[in-house]
């Protein structure tokens, strides 16, 4: 046996990369026990090398991607768009979206990199009409800029939906957790909204409120669902960083605003959503933690 005839190198920069047809006497000279013990890294290393190539393809395909055609790419507040997607020929996928909270993950055609997007419409709307809707923030450079400058019936790909949605089990039955304090931040009023229209017992309990921040108001998504939200036993408090002088309600972030405002009676039968900004979500749970509020009813999608 010669180790002349090996063609890899599992060590191209290592030391034993002098290890070449130009010193056939050094190694010819080793004893047949020590070449296979020469031998053996090298073959594990290889055998390593190739089950970690192995794993990272079969991970790179474990995406089952749909293509589906865009039904409406419009604005909804500076810097956010509503996408709507029709996923009606592909029942599967449409009814796959059980709950709010769940994402998946979309990306155009020819374009490398997919953006991940929470679904906004409830579930009902994908089993009734065969849609996904979205908001999405519209980033420079990104994929989620790519998309919002789409046009009706140009196509996009999109995953299988992901994720187990906001645990809703935790606050249940609504007669036992009374107050629901809600907070969103920017583009992560998504899966609020999917939450909100999707139904959580709001009307059932007594004190659910809506801290939904924003630079100013001409950066909110969704006025236009406020009044229904608030039907539905839902009290929308929007909290603006950077208002104008003709504000009159909360300013600053929604973490400052709930602060104030606090009013928690009872942290025993108190729930909580949160979806935006990861300082946001830290202070928010400090603060209810604080409070007595336990971190398995702190609810979040992630």
């Amino acid at each position: 046996m010669s180790i002349l005839s090996l063609s890899f190198s599992p060590f191209p920069n290592s030391s034993l990369s002098h290890l070449s047809s130009h010193a056939p006497s050094r190694i010819q000279s080793l004893h047949p026990s020590s070449s296979m013990t020469l031998l053996k890294p090298l073959h594990h290393h290889l055998r390593r090398r190739l089950s970690i190539s192995a794993a990272a393809a079969v991970r790179q395909d474990t995406n089952l991607w749909t293509t589906a055609p865009l039904v409406t790419v419009s604005p909804a507040a500076e810097s956010l768009f509503h996408v709507t997607i029709d996923v009606s020929d592909y029942p599967d996928l449409a009814t796959s979206h059980t709950k709010a909270g769940q994402y998946l993950q979309l990306r155009i055609p020819d374009v490398e990199k997919p953006s991940f997007l929470a679904i906004a419409s409830p579930p009902s709307l994908a089993a009734a009409k065969g849609v996904f809707e979205f908001l999405v923030k519209s980033i420079s450079g990104s994929t989620a800029e790519l998309l919002c400058g789409l046009q009706k019936g140009d196509v996009v790909e999109l995953s299988q939906v992901m994720g187990k949605g906001f645990d809703l089990d935790q606050i249940s039955p609504a007669e036992e957790y009374q107050t629901v304090v809600i907070f969103a931040t920017g583009s992560g009023i998504s899966p609020i909204r999917s939450l909100i229209e999707a139904g959580f017992g709001a009307d059932r309990r007594s004190d659910v409120r809506l801290y939904y921040g924003a630079r100013n108001l001409k950066r909110m998504a969704y006025q236009d669902r406020f009044e229904n939200w608030a039907s539905s036993g839902v009290k929308v408090v929007p909290v603006l960083s950077q208002p104008d002088d003709a504000w009159k309600g909360e300013d600053g972030y929604v973490q400052a605003a709930f602060a104030r405002a606090k009013n928690i009676f009872n942290p025993q039968s108190t729930g909580a959503v949160l979806c935006g900004q990861k300082q946001m979500a830290e202070e928010v749970t400090s603060l209810l933690v604080a409070d007595g509020v336990s971190t398995e009813k702190i609810l979040k999608n992630f």
